[in-house]
């Protein structure tokens, strides 16, 4: 993804859109990390109280209760994202220079192995129906499809274009991804590995954050043309659309207030 700190920015967003009406969302205490680099997608495991940070070669383990650093995860030069197996005690980060996704130990954050993806995997995954990881990988217009459990790559889906952000439905079956250069959403059918469809996401143009309702069922798409599109993901049909800043990157969508999240890093 292309801008940083991406929940900073939506935090941000919360602050701005909800502060005169004194919505749920508040500042809360800023966490220091330091250190030189980028940043890009935050992973927050709920259950175990820790926020995932990506930050350039390394990821920063925050305790989400006491608001500080307990772990690091070295060597995943140009990390993107991090995908949380909980029921495995496994986690998977995407390192988007190497061409790998690194293994890790939940509990320690020890590596456990290093699995050859597509190049420059974006961002990752868990899919856990099948205990299966994605990564989306951009320069190879592909997704590299990992067995949680024995990190063995299983399949590699020919996906036309660049993958940006994906959303898995676990009952459906599908995994969403946003082609950011064709204007659209592919659905993968997760028991065959198979594109089933390719949906137009106009008036949406070059989509870089997904978010998902799993309750009634939309899909929310982060359009670099300064929209939010709302997209029905039963049957691809575009439903609403509203204006957001410019710069939009991640997506999120909060299920106990029901509201949806852009983050706009130009404006």
């Amino acid at each position: 993804m292309r801008h940083a700190c991406a929940a900073a920015a939506m935090l941000c967003l919360a602050m701005a859109s909800l502060q005169a009406q004194d919505g749920p969302y508040k500042p809360g205490t800023p966490i220091p990390i330091g250190g030189d680099g980028g940043w890009d997608y935050l992973t927050i495991d709920s259950a175990a109280h820790r926020l995932y940070v990506s930050h350039a070669t390394h990821v920063v383990v925050i305790d989400t209760q006491t608001n500080k650093i307990v772990g690091d995860i070295p060597d995943t030069p140009g990390v993107h994202g991090v995908a949380i197996a909980a029921d495995l005690g496994r986690g998977f980060v995407s390192n988007g220079r190497e061409n790998k996704s690194s293994i890790f130990d939940l509990k320690t954050l020890k590596l456990i192995q290093k699995v050859d993806t597509g190049e420059n995997p974006d961002a990752i995954l868990y899919e856990p129906s099948k205990k299966e990881v994605y990564t989306m990988n951009g320069r190879s217009k592909s997704a590299t499809v990992i067995d949680a459990a024995s990190g063995k790559v299983v399949a590699t889906i020919p996906l036309e274009g660049k993958p940006e952000t994906a959303q898995a439905d676990p009952k459906a079956g599908r995994i969403y991804v946003n082609m950011e250069d064709l204007n659209s959403v592919k659905v993968i059918d997760t028991a065959t590995h198979k594109v089933t469809a390719t949906w137009p996401a106009a008036p949406c143009e070059a989509a870089t954050g997904m978010a998902i309702d799993l309750t009634t069922h939309r899909l929310f798409l982060g359009c670099d043309n300064k929209l939010l599109v709302m997209m029905d993901s039963t049957n691809g049909k575009v439903v609403y659309s509203v204006p957001v800043g410019e710069g939009v990157d991640a997506t999120f969508f909060d299920p106990q207030t029901k509201l949806a999240f852009t983050s706009n890093g130009g404006s």
